[in-house]
């Protein structure tokens, strides 16, 4: 198996790095050319592996599995979860409760976000059209609303194995790498049964899920993350999610149809 990572990423990300490769035979692949004969090449070293793809790069995930090498995730959920107005569109398909998304301000204050970033950057406050940031993405606007945390559930496959609930201390960004406190948290039936209503769409492997929790108790998704961090996981868990992930990538190459047959069986 191979484990892909921008390089800068790889160095965030040893400390995960390290564990996946204790509990599995990963050979690390550190990657930052995507232009066409980067990817050409990169096909080169990967062919006939199965991935576990830890890059923003839907364009370049789908270059490859069109090469028939395994993903994990796959192309698809890269897609989608890199852009948030794509994941708006799959809970509305779904019909499980969101966040209101639009692609234009339709009141103030309101969040402004680029529809690809991710880890709590490129996210503003907004409280007048004037304050709408100029970004190099496409935005996305949201309303601001009250809630109590925002929670964050882990799915390998079909399992959710492990939900962390986050605050804010000083801003409305919750996010554990900015600042926020955590805490595990439980989901309820509800929660969970909407949670896995989205990782079996997408046919997902291993993504974050995250929502918001209201006062009422009730909940409303906003966002997906591929490739997800484990760091606030482990801080509130004592399973160890790369453990988990390497026997649901065992389960895929011996039970999939794209197992190799010289594997050993």
């Amino acid at each position: 198996m191979k484990l892909l990572y921008e390089t800068a990423d790889a160095e965030r990300n040893y400390g995960f790095i390290e564990e996946l490769q204790r509990f599995g035979d990963f050979g690390l692949v550190q990657w930052d050319d995507w232009s066409e004969k980067g990817q050409a090449m990169l096909v080169d070293k990967l062919q006939g592996e199965t991935v576990l793809f830890r890059a923003r790069h839907p364009e370049a995930a789908r270059f490859l599995e069109d090469q028939g090498i395994h993903l994990v995730n796959r192309a698809e959920v890269n897609r989608i979860a890199n852009d948030k107005w794509q994941s708006y569109q799959l809970f509305l398909l779904l019909g499980v409760p969101s966040v209101p998304t639009h692609r234009e301000a339709t009141e103030f204050p309101c969040i402004a976000k680029t529809a690809d970033g991710h880890g709590g950057s490129e996210v503003w406050l907004v409280d007048k059209a004037e304050d709408i940031p100029t970004a190099a993405s496409p935005l996305i606007f949201q309303p601001v609303v009250e809630h109590q945390a925002d929670v964050r559930a882990y799915v390998i496959g079909t399992e959710v194995v492990g939900a962390v609930k986050r605050s804010a201390k000083s801003s409305f960004k919750a996010n554990y790498s900015l600042g926020g406190s955590i805490e595990k948290t439980v989901l309820s039936a509800a929660q969970e049964k909407d949670v896995l209503r989205i990782a079996r769409a997408l046919n997902s492997d291993y993504i974050g899920i995250d929502f918001l929790l209201l006062e009422d108790g009730r909940h409303l998704f906003n966002e997906i993350e591929d490739p997800v961090g484990a760091r606030s996981f482990y801080e509130t868990h004592d399973e160890n999610i790369a453990e988990l992930l390497v026997e649901h990538m065992r389960k895929l190459e011996k039970y999939a149809p794209f197992r190799r047959e010289d594997r050993p069986k």
